[in-house]
């Protein structure tokens, strides 16, 4: 049974993700879109570089903690094959529609005559809204949500299970898998060119961050530098949130609700079930697996829409996974607390 107090780390976590959130949210709407960028950017090259290092000094690396990126490779390729499984059966669904209409051969050669793109074009399962419907699986928040979510419900200590989940598991997967996903199934717009993988991992300053803290474990630092650098670590994990409202007080359309919702469903609930369970048969419970399970159950990272808007995916079906993601998640914390703490 939970107590329902400020002391208790659920409803710590539930105030600072709610009220900072929508603080942001209230913000991005009276200020110019640029702040969001501005602030987006100095979080991305200064606060979480910063976070890592500090974090890292703090963590315990002790156990087989090189199992957090393989668990979250696993839950990618799961998640992926579990939807993969449904767009299957959307698109056999179609052609059983199809042919309960009695359309015959004869008259779908008629109809595809001019091409392909009008046959894809009828189809609830284009190409386009495949490729966010997979690439959403394949992204998800990990540091911008899932670290202040692992901080304040796992703490410090098992922080590194997170962060290894993130850097060398989510954040190399969206780089590879994620951009591949959006080159197989979509193509680039006139004026957003395609995303280097290489380039694009190599710009991202969190994954210089991780040998940059593993070296300064042990190098003792004077206290106002180790206390000003936790100090930011702690003002980043604020800034995150009022940051992921800002971005949501910038998305407009929300179309697909149906889809949107089952692809949460795979991503934010079966897939953390099922890959969380097995963890047990390997032996890893207790505070090392709820951190896996949360990073698991995070919904997609706002850097979905990028991609998408690159590669000329499904932008409504992209936003409304975003945005019902993240209402989602409020629900199904308490779930994982309790099924894996």
């Amino acid at each position: 049974m939970f107590t329902l107090t400020l002391e208790n780390p659920l409803v710590m976590l539930y105030v600072r993700l709610i009220g900072w959130t929508l603080l942001g949210y209230i913000l991005g709407k009276l200020l110019p879109k640029i702040y969001t960028t501005y602030l987006g950017k100095a979080l991305l090259f200064v606060g979480v570089p910063i976070s890592i290092v500090s974090f890292l000094r703090q963590a315990d690396l002790s156990g087989w903690i090189i199992i957090a990126p393989i668990t979250a490779w696993v839950a990618i390729l799961v998640g992926a094959g579990l939807a993969w499984i449904w767009i299957d059966l959307g698109l056999s669904d179609e052609r059983f529609s199809a042919l309960s209409r009695g359309i015959t051969s004869r008259e779908k050669a008629e109809r595809t005559s001019g091409g392909d793109a009008t046959l894809e074009q009828s189809s609830a399962w284009s190409g386009a809204t495949q490729g966010s419907f997979l690439l959403a699986m394949t992204l998800g928040n990990t540091a911008f949500i899932g670290y202040p979510v692992s901080l304040s419900l796992v703490g410090p200590q098992y922080f590194a299970w997170s962060l290894f989940y993130d850097l060398i598991g989510s954040t190399i997967a969206a780089y590879s898998v994620g951009i591949a996903l959006a080159s197989r199934f979509g193509c680039a717009t006139n004026n957003q060119p395609k995303p280097n993988p290489l380039i694009s991992m190599l710009k991202t300053p969190a994954l210089w961050s991780l040998p940059v803290g593993l070296g300064m474990r042990f190098v003792p630092l004077p206290t106002v530098i180790s206390t000003g650098m936790n100090a930011i670590a702690w003002t980043t994990v604020t800034l995150s949130l009022v940051m992921i409202g800002m971005q949501l007080s910038q998305l407009k359309t929300l179309k697909n609700i149906k889809k949107a919702l089952t692809c949460l469903s795979i991503k934010m609930l079966l897939t953390p079930l099922v890959v969380g369970t097995g963890l047990m048969f390997f032996g890893i419970t207790g505070e090392p697996r709820l951190a896996m399970v949360l990073q698991m159950a995070m919904p997609p990272a706002f850097s979905t829409l990028v991609i998408a808007q690159a590669y000329n995916l499904d932008h409504d079906l992209t936003v409304t996974t975003l945005a019902f993601g993240v209402v989602l998640l409020l629900f199904t914390i308490p779930i994982w607390q309790w099924l894996f703490s």
